[in-house]
This record gives structure tokens, sequence and C-alpha cells, in this order.
């Protein structure tokens, strides 16, 4: 007797663009807090105008970031299960009271800073640049920690998000502070020396972040078979315009070079470049978390 089984079975898809988003909002506050820390941390005077701006887009990211993560579990409010049934061993339990501790910590750290008690503000900024560190970091461990997915198991992972995280963040204070100094300032006068200052670290951390990047890409075209199919999905597969074109082409080579030619440097192509990066550092989240879900398992 000859039996035919016939059975249509779809991979799900355990991260979606909810997840994105949240390992984005997370990395903008991230790169948002430490970049405030400059001038009251590490007392580099420069960088005082953004201070301010820098802890309000931390605690204000930090804020949205759960709502997205909160959005796509589908019970939001068994999330409290997270904080009595822990797991030692899971990136998520400690992700769990980072998110907690993280944003109070700003909020105090802010509070004094608005207050002008510059010794309590240097102690609350100190306790925060660990804990915005490990909040972004732990994002990326919870994908590093995939083995079966090819694209997300590797030891870089937790770097490349924090890497992209501080370039998100230069890019977005480098926007933040255009406009308020254009348009919300005494004098509606831009501080050049702040914006090109910021111009010259964005472009110091894109290349950083291009390096991580093509250090992951050769090494899963030399690696297993499951690696190198995820590679030839980010070269030549779905995800292949997304990943060259935007993510690392407009995101990150066209603002490198943007920003590090004398003769194309001024306010527009750092705005514009600025811009690029943004729209890049998302559509990396985006094509990491799709993307390394897209190949079926075997």
């Amino acid at each position: 007797m000859d039996v035919s089984v016939l059975y249509n079975i779809f991979p799900q898809e355990t991260f979606g663009t909810l997840i994105a988003i949240y390992f984005y909002l997370t990395g903008l506050s991230a790169g948002s807090f430490v970049l405030s820390t400059l001038a009251y941390v590490f007392g580099v005077d420069k960088y005082k105008p953004i201070g301010k701006i820098g802890v309000i887009l931390a605690a204000l990211f930090l804020i949205l970031a759960p709502v997205a993560l909160l959005v796509h579990v589908g019970q939001p409010l068994k999330a409290w299960h997270l904080f009595v049934h822990l797991n030692v061993t899971s990136p998520i339990t400690w992700g769990s009271f980072l998110l907690t501790l993280y944003p109070i910590n700003c909020v105090i750290y802010g509070w004094f800073m608005f207050k002008g008690n510059h010794k309590m503000t240097r102690l609350f900024g100190t306790i925060g640049i660990p804990l915005a560190v490990f909040v972004h970091g732990y994002t990326g461990f919870i994908l590093a920690l995939g083995k079966a997915r090819a694209l997300w198991n590797t030891a870089l992972m937790p770097f490349l998000f924090l890497v992209s995280a501080m370039v998100s963040g230069i890019a977005l204070m480098i926007i933040i502070s255009l406009i308020k100094d254009r348009f919300f300032s005494q004098e509606k006068k831009v501080n050049r020396e702040l914006i090109f200052g910021l111009g010259n670290l964005l472009a110091a951390m894109i290349l950083i972040d291009l390096f991580l990047v093509l250090s992951d890409v050769l090494v899963l075209l030399v690696s297993h078979t499951e690696a190198q199919e995820a590679a030839h999905l980010l070269l030549k597969g779905k995800f292949s315009i997304l990943f060259i074109w935007v993510e690392n082409i407009m995101g990150k080579v066209l603002p490198v070079i943007l920003l590090l030619l004398p003769r194309l440097r001024n306010l527009t192509t750092v705005t514009i470049a600025s811009i690029m990066v943004i729209v890049g550092i998302f559509i990396m989240r985006y094509v990491v978390v799709l993307g390394g879900e897209f190949l079926p398992l075997v």
C-alpha cells in the first residue's frame, strides 16, 4: 500500500520589523547618551552644547523602544513575568533589568545636569555609560546566541550593534544640533566647530563599522554551507539591494566621502550625510533581523 504524505509548512518569523525598530531605537538611545557624557563626564567642553540634548534623546528613545517590543510579544501585560521567572543564562533576563535601570539612571543624570550639580551629573553619567553599552550590547548577544542562524551567530554581532549605535547617534545629534541652532537659538547661528567635530567623529565610526561588516561578510563566505548561503543572500539574494546599496553605499560610503573630502564638506553636505547614515543604520537593523530568519532551517 503506497502512502503519500503531503504537507506545507512555512518557517515562522520569530523576530520581525518591530524588533528591528526596537533594536534601532535602543541604539539611538545608547549613542545619544554616550555623546552626552563627552562633556559632562570626560570634560570635552566643545561637546557641552549637546549634553542636555543627548540625555533627553536617550530617555525619549528608551521610552519608545520597549513599546515596539511589547507590541511584538502580543501579550504586554505579562511582561512582569520576566522579573519573577528568572534565567540567569538568558540575555533576555538581563536585558529586562537593564531596560529598567538604564532609563531611571538617564532621568537622574538629566535631573542633576539641568540643576547644574556637576559632581552628581558626572557620577550618574559614569554609571550610565556601561548601562547604555550593556542595554544595546545585549540585543546583539540575543542574536549571536541563535546558533541555527548563520547570519546572527557571530561574536562580532554585539560589536556591530554597538558601533552602529554610535554611528546613528552621532548622525542624529548632528541633525538635532543644526535644527536647534538654526531655529531655536537666539543667535540663529550654527556652531560650525561642533558640527564639523561631530562630522569627523561620525566618519571615524563609519570606517570602523565598515571594517566590521567587511570582516563579517568575508568570514561568512569562507565558512560552512549555511554561512555561505547567508552571505549570498546579502550579496546576490533578496536583501542585496538593501544591504549593498542602501545600508553600505548610501548609508556609509557616500557619507564618509562627503565628511572627509575638504572640497565637499560644508553644512549642507554634513546634513545630507547624516540623513543618509540615519536611514542606512535602520536598514542595517532590518537586514540583520529579517535576513537572519529568511533562510529556512534544515
